[in-house]
């Protein structure tokens, strides 16, 4: 299939060979550990989006909060960041599942 075109519609520069835009790397020195912080720290942001949204509500709801501007923002900062962590969540029970299914 070929990209260019679709490509050079986007992109300022156009693109010769989709095999030059991904990179991936042939040692990943990434092991199970880092993945896992990573992901434990994602949890941990979602969880402080979701509390700083929880404190801009009741904010606005006490009305100590002018505008309800911050409330919404605090609001889909924190969806979007749960809507991504329970993507990543959904793709690792996946994963795991495919590999518990293998044969050895």
């Amino acid at each position: 299939m070929d990209l260019t075109k679709i490509q050079n519609l986007y992109m300022s520069t156009p693109v010769k060979d989709y095999k030059n835009v991904v990179e991936i790397p042939k040692n990943d020195s990434k092991d199970f550990s880092a993945i896992f912080d990573a992901a434990l720290n994602m949890v941990s942001e979602t969880d402080d989006l979701v509390h700083k949204a929880d404190q801009e509500s009741m904010r606005f709801i006490l009305g100590e909060a002018d505008n309800s501007h911050d409330m919404m923002i605090a609001q889909q900062k924190a969806a979007i960041a749960l809507q991504y962590t329970v993507a990543v969540k959904d793709k690792f029970l996946q994963s795991y599942q495919t590999i518990t299914n293998m044969q050895i």
